[in-house]
């Protein structure tokens, strides 16, 4: 039976998730987190059954982050929803780089997605409300944002770019303004039979 450890498992992953600001995902080892809570790596086998059960709490905690994040920022900000949640995507990028690149940057093959369309339902609804197009067509609109948004948070979360907020803000409402066209365009070719 490991012995008692005397640092909680949300003050590892803290410390963990320190460790990546600071460092990036890959200097996460048992070792340096100990070090970093001034202990041994023993203090995580204690708490965890293993690395990988660490490195899944640290991905589950920095996501929290990113909710928090988006949350704070469109309960402050002057934007529409759906601009706010964009602009908070890019905005997380641009200030938590590190934690950013763990949760979007890193190889997500096998991961399961079954769920992935639940966890967006409210972006959906908004989507098909605000543009009145139906709910299929909100899907795509959505993938095709993201994508931009993605790309746009990745040249900030790379350093590649470092544009400011009113750029960014411009930018995402000429890519919105351009699907928003096309969605609505196509809607109304539905209506006339084409």
């Amino acid at each position: 039976m490991p012995p008692e450890c005397k640092f909680s498992k949300d003050e590892i992953v803290a410390a963990a998730l320190e460790l990546v600001r600071a460092q990036g995902y890959a200097a996460v080892s048992a070792r340096a987190v100990g070090a970093r809570l001034g202990a041994s790596s023993k203090v995580i086998f204690s708490a965890f059954s293993n690395m990988e059960e660490l490195k899944r709490a640290v991905i589950q905690a920095a996501g929290q982050l990113q909710q928090k994040f988006t949350a704070d920022y469109a309960a402050s900000s002057e934007f529409p929803p759906y601009k706010s949640i964009g602009m908070a995507y890019i905005l997380f990028a641009r200030e938590e780089k590190e934690l950013f690149r763990l949760l979007y940057m890193r190889d997500r093959t096998g991961e399961n997605r079954e769920r992935e369309l639940d966890d967006i339902a409210g972006i959906l609804d908004l989507l098909t409300g605000m543009l009145h197009i139906e709910r299929d067509q909100a899907v795509l609109l959505h993938a095709e944002m993201w994508a931009y948004v993605h790309g746009i948070a990745v040249l900030l979360a790379t350093g590649y770019e470092t544009w400011d907020d009113v750029l960014i803000s411009r930018m995402l409402t000429d890519g919105f303004s351009g699907l928003q066209t096309r969605y609505r365009q196509k809607e109304g070719e539905h209506e006339n039979g084409t």
